[in-house]
Order: structure tokens, then C-alpha cells, then sequence
């Protein structure tokens, strides 16, 4: 890492701009793995609307996104050992079907946890161009594995929410495509470690794996759908989880989540946690 504790918190990430079509929230809502029953009328209305189409609000995470700015040259991150280790979000007001948002990041704060490595925590906010008005804020925290022992870091990283230790009320499964890494990149997360054999074998890896993010909506809208029902409905408010784990396309996921919208999944054919510590609020 070339820059210091105070040049990565004062980091400047110019205002990202996008403009985003209907197509595009129908991508998004595909790559995590909506659509698969063609009767389904909730994932329709995602994915098959010609009209009134509705955006996922996991969506806020792709979009402003101001690309893999850790590996700019003045950072000098070591990025093939960069791991996503959280994703939180906060939704204001539905995420427009299309039109054009603003997104904001920051660094908020960095954690040094030695030969572990350091701990980036950053924010996002996401606004309407037209209105002005604050549509998400999303929060992020990354793994730097190879970039520890930084001089003046902060030492105490954040407490993650712990999921009661009583059995789930609901278990859902879901099945991610051997493909779905080459699709899910096409919202705009090009980082080779998802896509290249070599790059993944480089990073530890024994093929490319799945984008946390990937993981973080399909696992997100599982349990919104069981919290959705058990309340007769609702809007997403907020939610955080860490990502405890690489899943390979392809796997299987096993979500338990409880009614006090607590989450977490495993990979079912290796029995590992790859989501813990979920939470997630509705109104």
C-alpha cells in the first residue's frame, strides 16, 4: 500500500454518473439467479414486465459503482489478495426501473489487523439526478490480506450482528449456475479474479469464484421473500451481513433465516458458512 492511513481516508472518488434502462434492471435481477421459474409472478415482476417494472433493491450496489479503484497505481493495494468481507445497505426511496443516478464513495475508516491484513470500510451514496433526492447508501468493507501494518490505522473493527443460536424458522435453498460468475460481471465487476483460472489460482483459489455480491443479492432476496410473507408485505429499510466465505458457481446454498430478520447460508456440497452475522429490517 503507497498511500498513508490519512491520504486513504481524504482518497478522492470522483461522482459516478450512470444512466440505466429497463434492460439493465432486468439483467441485474437474472444474474442473481431471478427467473428460473417461468410461473413465478414475483420474479416477473423483475424480470418479464414490459410495464411497471420493479427493481431489486439489492440493485443499489451495481449501480454509481466507481469500478475496482483499489488497483489504481497510486494506491498500490495488493489486489489478487483482496477479499469483499461485508455488504450493508440503507434504501430511502424504491429503486427507479431506469433513469440516471449519482454515486458518491468514500473511505470512512481503516482498520489495521496486522498480518491479517487491513480493513477498509467504505460508503456509498446513490441519488437521483432529476430529483436530487437520496435514493441508498450502501457500506463495504474490504480484506486487504497483503497490506498490513499501516502506521496510524484504527485498531477496532466494527461488531457484526450475531444470529440467535436457536434453530431457523425458515430454510430455503438455492441453486447458483455454473455460468453465473460470467453473467453477474456484466454488471460492471470486471475483476479477473471471477472470470480468470489463473488469477483465482494466484488469489488461492482452485477456479474462479462467484462475486460476494452475487452471493450477498440472491441470499438478500431469499430472506426478504420469507420476511415479506410473514409480514404481508413490506419494503426493505436496511441490512448488513459478512461474507464468510468463497462460493464456487455452481454450488448449492442453504439460507436460514429467523423472523427477527436475522440471516445467514452455507454452501451445501462442502457444508461451509458463506454468509453470517445477517440482518435484515422491513416496514
Amino acid at each position: 500500500m503507497r498511500l498513508s492511513y490519512e491520504q486513504l481516508l481524504n482518497y478522492e472518488l470522483p461522482e459516478v454518473r450512470q444512466r440505466y434502462t429497463a434492460r439493465d434492471t432486468m439483467l441485474y435481477a437474472l444474474s442473481i439467479g431471478l427467473g428460473q421459474d417461468p410461473l413465478d409472478l414475483t420474479d416477473l415482476a423483475h424480470v418479464g414486465r414490459q410495464h411497471d417494472l420493479l427493481a431489486l433493491p439489492w440493485m443499489a450496489v451495481v449501480l454509481g459503482y466507481p469500478g475496482f479503484w483499489l488497483k489504481a497505481p497510486e494506491i498500490g493495494a495488493d489486489t489478487v489478495r483482496l477479499l469483499h468481507g461485508e455488504q450493508g445497505m440503507e434504501l430511502f426511496h424504491p429503486i427507479p426501473p431506469e433513469g440516471e443516478l449519482a454515486g458518491k464513495t468514500r473511505v470512512v475508516e481503516v482498520v489495521d489487523k496486522g498480518e491479517k491484513g487491513l480493513l477498509l470500510y467504505s460508503e456509498k451514496t446513490l441519488t437521483e439526478v432529476a430529483s436530487g433526492r437520496l435514493i441508498a447508501r450502501t457500506f463495504a468493507t474490504h480484506v486487504l490480506r497483503g497490506d498490513g501494518g499501516m502506521p496510524g490505522a484504527g485498531k477496532q473493527a466494527r461488531t457484526a450482528h450475531a444470529v440467535p443460536e436457536s434453530a431457523p424458522h425458515w430454510t430455503v435453498p438455492l441453486n447458483t449456475r455454473p455460468e453465473q460468475a460470467l453473467v453477474y460481471r456484466l454488471n460492471g465487476d470486471y475483476n479477473p479474479l471471477h472470470s480468470d483460472p489463473e488469477v483465482a489460482r494466484a488469489a488461492g483459489f482452485p477456479r474462479p469464484i462467484l462475486h460476494g455480491l452475487c452471493t450477498f443479492g440472491m441470499v438478500s432476496q431469499a430472506v426478504f421473500r420469507q420476511l415479506q410473507s410473514a409480514a404481508g408485505g413490506g419494503s426493505l429499510r436496511s441490512l448488513a451481513l459478512r461474507l464468510s466465505g468463497p462460493v464456487f458457481p455452481g454450488e448449492t446454498l442453504r439460507v436460514e433465516a429467523w423472523r427477527d430478520g436475522s440471516f445467514r447460508a452455507r454452501v451445501v456440497e462442502r457444508d461451509a458458512l458463506v454468509i453470517d452475522n445477517g440482518l435484515m429490517r422491513i416496514a
